[in-house]
This record gives structure tokens, sequence and C-alpha cells, in this order.
């Protein structure tokens, strides 16, 4: 295979080399089931014992005209023997199943890669709409890429001819051909895949087998043909792992698992309120399978009616739970407001997408950090926590549930398009390694005068929880401003002012029951450290990584609690001479540091809609040992390469 390097940096291998790691992008229109055909390529790269991570990338356009440059759907992995934290820089292989996914995603490529197209899709009508004026394999345009150009079209209506199926029908089946393809260049097992298209298709056989005939046909083709050139079959070895039960994982689905562990562990019925949105509508979608842990859903019609729907369980003694992305969020502004000032529990996830507006429905940012920490009417301070990858999502959830508990307050957990969409090994944990943290409720009075007070506050500043209908403790609580201890109605300029600073004084008071945040690659002090939050976890960690092996000063911090901080974070960030902090939106994470911490801070932004590429954090590291005085930090270009661009249609 042509030119695959790993991603730990490793020299460039030569071809009879066995590489660590391979990226390989399936692309093709949206309805040839490129994110079907990556999710089971995935499958059995996980059965394999192969660390991976996926991104799959999709258009925003509900269904755009076929064979156009906007309607082509990508799915990326990056597997092998070494351990993975992003999705890859930049394809080893490209699998394009018509001219638009060639002429999106080549550019891509890392020179010398191969590409694996279906010439069956390479009419006039279809290089036309892919803007293409001559043949691709005839121009010479792609004479820097190893080409492997056959048809897979015809190939794949012999392989399912038997079986009777319409042309239109037969067709769909060459995604199955092109994943059997693939599964003999990589050494998969094809059995997982087998008995998985014969559980999809138990009430029709007939697709069953002819998918089974497609994905045999495939492998059969790379087995027998004996092709000369860059098709070769490569084995990656198992990653070693630590003994135990693994499988992969999506964010939203290890989000929604959290949430009910969460749940379980705070001894609690679990209520959802949501509207569907992407990237966030997967949370509800699982969480409708796992009624047996006491969990209820619910589809509102709107936002609004959502967080109030979860505002309503909690105060019934439900752990309330929504969840949308940024422009769902805005809507639900003034309702976390409410449980804010009635002090309610509620978990709300963003899962954030580019904005504002509508924005880019199916592209990945970071850009509601001010939303989640400032974005309410006056001053209604909230916890926000963010999750690095998939996997972490799970403990992420978790924790959002303990602190709404045990603090009585809603807390925004942060997620994003990459993390909800991507999927990557996880180790299943042991139920019983979680400390339950189960909720008590208020069952007598709790003032000597028999009146109850539904605002007196314990040692952490939480109010108690009362279930409505308990005997004898009647209660008031609203939206309005309220007494001390008895909630009745005072919005009086001194209750006000001290029941704001109550507020405050609790969610600040959080800082004091999370873990001291620690240095997750490096030492605590040094010539630079790279902060980062969120999705930008794995490409932050393989550029220090290889800086590092480079001999350079610098370190990576990766923080969970967004606010409030750890309490050790300022002193820990004074140990630096330089602070960069990339970040998929304008730079604001940058300014909360700025503030709570007084230190020069240097932005690294990216709002592109795509992730960081490792490289990218890997220039702006050099810029600080260059010599070259101010020119740390500032704004990545725009990659076309990087991910499909249509716009650009990559001439």
């Amino acid at each position: 295979m042509a030119t695959i390097t790993a991603e730990n940096d490793q020299a460039a291998l030569a071809d009879s080399a066995v590489p660590e790691a391979v990226v390989v992008r399936f692309a093709g229109d949206s309805g040839d089931g490129m994110q079907l055909t990556g999710g089971q390529f995935t499958l059995s790269t996980a059965l394999a014992g192969n660390d991976l991570s996926t991104f799959p990338d999709f258009p925003a356009e509900i269904r755009a005209p076929q064979g156009t440059l906007f309607g082509v759907s990508a799915f990326q992995i990056n597997f092998g023997s070494s351990e993975i934290t992003t999705a890859g820089d930049a394809p080893d292989v490209l699998v394009a199943m018509n001219p638009a996914a060639l002429k999106v995603n080549v550019q891509a490529l890392k020179p010398g890669g191969l590409i694996i197209a279906d010439t069956g899709e390479f009419n006039k009508r279809n290089m036309e709409k892919a803007k293409y004026e001559s043949s691709p394999f005839e121009d010479g345009s792609l004479a820097k890429w190893e080409v492997m150009a056959f048809d897979i079209s015809a190939l794949t209506l012999e392989a399912v001819k038997p079986f009777g199926l319409g042309n239109k029908e037969a067709l769909r089946c060459k995604n199955m051909w092109t994943l059997g393809l693939s599964l003999w260049m990589f050494d998969r097992d094809r059995q997982p895949l087998i008995d998985w298209l014969n559980g999809k298709f138990a009430k029709n056989p007939v697709l069953a087998q002819a998918n089974i005939a497609a994905l045999n046909a495939g492998h059969a083709y790379g087995e027998t043909a004996e092709l000369a050139g860059p098709l070769k079959k490569l084995h990656l070895d198992p990653v070693p792992s630590a003994p135990g039960l693994y499988r992969t994982i999506t964010g939203a689905e290890a989000v929604s698992l959290g949430l009910v562990a969460g749940a379980q562990l705070a001894d609690l019925p679990m209520f959802f309120g949501g509207y569907p949105i992407t990237p966030a509508s997967a949370i509800l979608h699982n969480l409708v399978k796992m009624k047996e842990f006491g969990v209820t859903t619910f589809q509102a019609e709107d936002e609004i009616a959502a967080i109030c729907s979860a505002i309503g369980a909690s105060y019934a003694g439900q752990l309330g739970v929504t969840s949308s992305s940024g422009p769902g969020i805005a809507l639900k502004g003034e309702a976390m407001g409410l449980a804010i000032m009635t002090e309610l529990p509620l978990v709300i996830v963003n899962s954030q997408r580019g904005g504002p507006s509508t924005g880019l429905p199916t592209k990945t940012e970071q850009s509601d950090l001010y939303q989640a920490i400032y974005g309410r009417n006056g001053d209604a301070p909230m916890p926000v926590i963010a999750t690095r990858s998939p996997s972490d999502a799970f403990e992420c959830a978790i924790e959002a549930c303990r602190i709404a508990t045990e603090y009585m307050t809603p807390v925004m957990l942060l997620t994003d398009g990459y993390i909800a969409n991507a999927s990557e090994p996880w180790k299943v944990p042991d139920p019983a390694s979680f400390t339950p943290f189960p909720k008590t409720f208020l069952e007598e009075t709790n003032n000597p005068d028999g009146k109850v007070l539904p605002f007196k506050r314990d040692e952490k500043g939480a109010r108690p929880w009362i279930k409505p209908g308990t005997p004898g403790l009647m209660h008031r609580i609203g939206g309005i401003e309220k007494a001390i201890d008895t909630g009745n109605i005072d919005y009086s300029p001194a209750v006000h002012q001290s029941q704001t600073d109550a507020r405050t004084d609790k969610v600040a008071g959080i800082a004091k029951g999370i873990p001291a945040q620690e240095v997750t690659l490096g030492e605590a002090s040094g010539k630079l450290a790279v902060v980062g939050w969120g999705s930008t976890y794995g490409p932050i960690h393989q550029a220090v990584r290889r800086a590092r092996r480079k001999g350079l000063d610098v370190h990576h911090i990766h923080v969970r609690h967004v606010w409030p901080m750890p309490t050790n974070f300022g002193e820990l960030l004074a140990g630096y001479e330089n602070v960069l902090v990339p970040e998929m939106n304008t730079g604001q994470f940058k300014t909360v540091l700025r503030d709570q911490y007084l230190i020069d801070a240097v932005p690294l932004n990216k709002v592109s809609g795509q992730p960081f590429a490792i490289a990218e954090i890997e220039a702006a590291i050099a810029t600080f040992f260059d010599a070259v005085p101010g020119n740390e930090g500032g704004e990545v270009p725009v990659n076309e390469g990087q991910l499909p661009s249509p716009e650009a249609h990559n001439d």
C-alpha cells in the first residue's frame, strides 16, 4: 500500500512495511449507504482488535440532488495497532462511489494514496454534475495518486443477478460489494457482517442474500483478481489492551448510557423531554430503548415545551433531562433561568454545531461556550461540563447527574457534532466502580416551628428537594424572587442581593467537590501549555506528543469542568510561560481564562465546521519555538482538502 503512515508520526514507511495506522474514507451520494458502510467497517475493525476513531460527514441538505457536489456523504475511519485519538488528518485510501464523491474528497488524500473508484458511475451526465470537463482517469489530474478504477456497478449487478432484483434495487447492494473488497484489503472477517445482514433483512431473505452475495463478490474480487499495483492485502495487529469487555460507542450512545447510569446512581427515575434537532436527536432515539431502567421519554412539540416538561418532572421528584443543539438551547434559555431560580436538578445536553441561527446543522463547532456559561437573562450561574471524546461522554453524563442532584441546580453537558456522531472503542466499566450518590427527599419539616422552609440551604448551599403532596410540606416555588428560607415572594433589594449571592456561591462552591486539574501530558510547568476542552482533545494530544518527541518543552492540559473550574487551575496555569488555547470558535475559552486568571492566553481558532487537524496544532506549537516574535496563535486557514467542501469544488 502506497505511502501509508502512522498517526504517531513515524517516518514514512516503505511499501513493504506494515504501518501502525491507516486512514480510509468512504464517499458517495447520500443514497449510497456510506454511513452504513463505514459503520459496518468500524464494527469489523473493532472485532479485529484495532484501536480506531471515526468521523461521519454528511450534507446539511435533507436530500440534495443525486450526483451533485452538495449531496456527497463521507465516512472516515482511522484504525491501527497503536493508540488512535483522532479520525486522521488525511486518508491513505479513498473509496469514491461516483464523480462528485471523487471531486469533493480527492484533495484530502495523501500524495501517493490509493483511489478506488466506480467507473460505472462516470458517465457524461454524472461528470457534468460534478463539474468535470473531462474524465479524471484520462486527463492526468489524478497523477499524484495510485488509482484502481473498475466498474463496481456492473460487478454488483452480476453478483446479485440470481436474486431477480430490479436494476435500482440491485445497485443499492454496491456498498456491500465495496465493503467486501475493503474487508479483504484489511484482512477482516466477513461472518459478523453476514450475521448482521441476516438480522437486518430477516423479514426479506432475498434482500439479505443479495447483499451477502455482493459482499462475498467484492471480497472474492480482491482475493482472485491478482491485481497489479497498489491493491494489496494488509493485516494490522490488534492494539495492546487491558483485559475486559469492549464495544464501539458513539458520543450520543455514551451520553444516553451515562444519563441512565447517573439516574440509577442517584436512585431516581429519569424523565427526558426533547425535540428533534441535528445532531442531538440520537440521544432521544437511544433513550427510547431504555424504558426498563425507569426512563420516560417525551418528544415535545417544541424546545420550550421539552425543557419545561423536564423541569416539571424534576419538581415531581424525578431527574429531569433535556437535550438540543445551539438553536434549541437558545429557545430553552428562559426556562433554564426558571430552573436556576427554582433550584431544581436538571441536566441539559448541548450537542454543539456550527452557528449562529441554523448555521451548519451537520458540521461541528465549539461556539456555544459563552451561551453555556453566560447565556441567560440576569445573574444565572450554571455549572458546565465538557466531554472530550465519545467514550468520555459516559462518565461526564454521570458527573452532570451527580452535580445536578447534590447541588440542586441545572447542569449543562457540552458535546458537539463530532463527538455525537463519531465512534471509538470503549471498555465497558464495572458498575461497582462508581460511587452511588442517592438523593433523599425532605419527608418532615426542617423548621422547629413546624412550617417548612423550602429554601433553607445545607452546607453545599443546596435547598431541600420536596415532592409535591408530601404531608405537611406544602410549599411554593416559581420564577419570581423569593424570600430567604421561606420561599415567599419577596423582591426587595436586600433579599434579591442575598439570594443572587447565594445562588452564585452555590455554583462556585462546586469547585471544592471536583477533582484538581491534572496535566494530561507533560509536566506542571514549562515554556508552553496547550489548553483545550471538548473534542479538541485528540488532535491536541497527538500534536503535543509529536512536539515532545522532538524535544520541545510543551504540555497538554484538558479541562472537563469548564464552569466552575478546578480550584488549582489558576496556580497550574501560572507555571507556564505561555498558554495556547485551540478552539473551534473565535476564542471563547481563551476569554474565560483571561477573565478568571488574568493570563495572556493565546487563541488558535478554527470555525470552518471541521475538527482540527493534528498538523495544524503542531504548526501552531512550533511558532512558540521559532524565535520569530509575535507570530503565535491566530486563525487556522480553511483547509479545503480536509473534509468535503462542495462549495470550493476542489478545482
